[in-house]
């Protein structure tokens, strides 16, 4: 680390002695690249479960691209879609929503276009795109198991947005625009990539921090008993107000700083990892 990140995690509140509730981020965390569960992850979330703590899920992903594994964790706990746009009730229930002003849903796509990256919006339960043959479409619709829904123009949609995704092969041009955009609509907009082919802009209180203090409070439980887990910058902001924050080892070196402790890539068991050496020893009631 520089010294600032240094700096950065120096200065972090001492970790939790007790955790009562895990908030996971879910590509690049708490699955692998193939998308799937690993049985590792499995049962150690069962064992969460069995220990007598909360397991959460947070992600960029709509409600449905969610639902999959929710069910497969057999979990029974509400959950954060869009960064935390969308709260969402095991039910699949809307329980809270924040939605983009349209003037900022305006502003965005448009400087996306003038640079030619490909724009796709969020609204309730709802994917919407322009151009069905764009790059990350197929991929974007088997990782989530929906089916977008083909608009001619965005411009009779941009009021209830929830979230707009821009995706793109050319990192560098999405990380700039990460900056740009996020510039533009400072104090409009939570702006932050969730890959480093998807960049996020969300309501400007909709972000995995928001999301994960929505959460505990649904369950009442302080966030000092909180642990979160994530390894891309829209994670960063729960990893900041975690009783125990947990970067994963694919995390970069920017991410890890605001976390006490990192742990194992998403490919070689490191959620399972993390929930056995740093989480289920915080259990209530563990010796």
């Amino acid at each position: 680390m520089t010294h600032d990140l240094d700096a950065i995690h120096a200065a972090l509140p001492p970790m939790a002695s007790t955790i009562r509730m895990v908030v996971s981020d879910i590509d690049g965390t708490l699955i692998g690249p193939d998308k799937n569960l690993a049985e590792s992850t499995q049962q150690a979330a069962k064992q969460l479960s069995e220990a007598g703590i909360k397991l959460c899920l947070v992600s960029s992903r709509s409600a449905e691209g969610m639902l999959r594994y929710h069910r497969e964790l057999g979990l029974d706990t509400p959950f954060g879609a869009l960064n935390g746009g969308l709260i969402v009730g095991p039910d699949d229930e809307i329980l809270s929503t924040l939605s983009l002003p349209a003037s900022c849903v305006d502003a965005a796509c448009d400087t996306l276009s003038v640079h030619q990256v490909d724009t796709w919006l969020f609204r309730g339960h709802e994917w919407l795109i322009r151009d069905p043959g764009a790059y990350y479409v197929e991929h974007e619709r088997r990782s989530v198991g929906i089916d977008p829904v083909v608009v001619p123009d965005f411009k009779p949609f941009r009021e209830g947005v929830g979230k707009i995704m821009a995706a793109s092969s050319n990192f560098a041009l999405l990380q700039r625009m990460e900056v740009e955009i996020g510039a533009m609509l400072k104090g409009e907009a939570s702006v932050h990539r969730s890959s480093n082919y998807y960049l996020d802009i969300t309501h400007k209180d909709a972000n995995k921090g928001f999301a994960a203090r929505a959460l505990a409070e649904r369950l009442g439980i302080p966030m000092s008993e909180v642990a979160c887990i994530g390894d891309m910058s829209n994670d960063v902001p729960m990893l900041k107000i975690a009783g125990l924050g947990i970067a994963m080892g694919n995390a970069t070196e920017e991410v890890s700083a605001h976390a006490h402790v990192t742990t194992g890539h998403n490919d070689a068991d490191g959620w399972a990892e993390a929930m056995r050496r740093f989480v289920l020893p915080r259990a209530p009631g563990a010796a």
